[in-house]
């Protein structure tokens, strides 16, 4: 069983077999990123990617009922001086990157309101699941900065460049029901059935071969950088790399056999 450090920001459980839960645990300020934030988010992703154990999904959420993340933690950053801003937003940096990189794929459960970096952490994620009380906004165009962690990159390429240019240059909050409907969510659910729901499609997935789950991921993701025939020859040498896999041979047994598969990411 994966063990993780006591972090002083997020709260970390195994909630299935191979399902990680991952909470931002600072309730009493919405969630807000603050530097140990950064630290604790940017230490467990370098975990992850180092050595998943026998993590094969995770989902991400926030504590409390109403708000996943609310962004940067902005009293923390009053009164900073540049070299500290720079500094804070460096570790910042890492910590969203690594979370984009991460091979375990991670679902964001969204249970409240995800605002500025509270969005762009969710769209980090590979997919949305999303309260129906949920706003969602991009405000730095109003406090004279602008995203920074990936969101005028991730949005463009959910919502549309169009969509994403309206969002990113009015400041202006949307609802769930919009977040759906222009592709930034994937599905809307009450909002006591958010974590379950996420939950029950982070063990369906990590029921599936592994491998065969961190291919798809690495073949989405850089492949949707290349021209497209070239990304179909990503596709392929990705493929080609599950042939000589035990989990294959198991698979196709487990098929033939009517019987469940037993993967063990080998």
């Amino acid at each position: 069983m994966s063990t993780f450090p006591e972090y002083e920001t997020i709260a970390t459980e195994m909630v299935a077999d191979h399902v990680l839960k991952v909470t931002l645990n600072r309730p009493q300020v919405g969630n807000a990123i603050n530097t140990q934030t950064g630290h604790d988010l940017l230490d467990l992703w370098n975990r992850l990617t180092a050595d998943a154990g026998d993590v094969r999904c995770i989902v991400l959420t926030g504590a409390g009922e109403k708000i996943f993340c609310a962004g940067g933690d902005l009293k923390e950053r009053n009164g900073m001086t540049k070299r500290q801003w720079t500094l804070q937003h460096e570790l910042f940096e890492r910590m969203y990157w690594t979370l984009v990189d991460l091979p375990v794929p991670i679902i964001a459960a969204v249970n409240g309101h995800a605002y500025a970096g509270g969005l762009e952490l969710a769209l980090s994620c590979d997919f949305i699941y999303a309260s129906r009380a949920a706003r969602f906004a991009l405000t730095e165009v109003t406090l004279g900065i602008m995203p920074g962690a990936g969101g005028t990159q991730n949005l463009p390429r959910a919502a549309g460049d169009r969509r994403a240019k309206e969002i990113l240059m009015t400041g202006k909050p949307f609802n769930a029901e919009q977040a759906y409907e222009w592709g930034v969510a994937n599905q809307l659910l009450d909002p006591q059935e958010v974590l379950g729901q996420a939950i029950e499609t982070a063990k369906v997935i990590a029921g599936n071969a592994p491998l065969s789950v961190r291919q798809i991921k690495k073949s989405v993701r850089y492949g949707g950088q290349m021209e497209l025939r070239t990304a179909f020859r990503f596709e392929i040498e990705a493929y080609n790399h599950l042939i000589d896999t035990k989990d294959r041979i198991e698979g196709v047994a487990a098929f033939n056999e009517k019987r469940k598969p037993n993967f063990k990411g080998e």
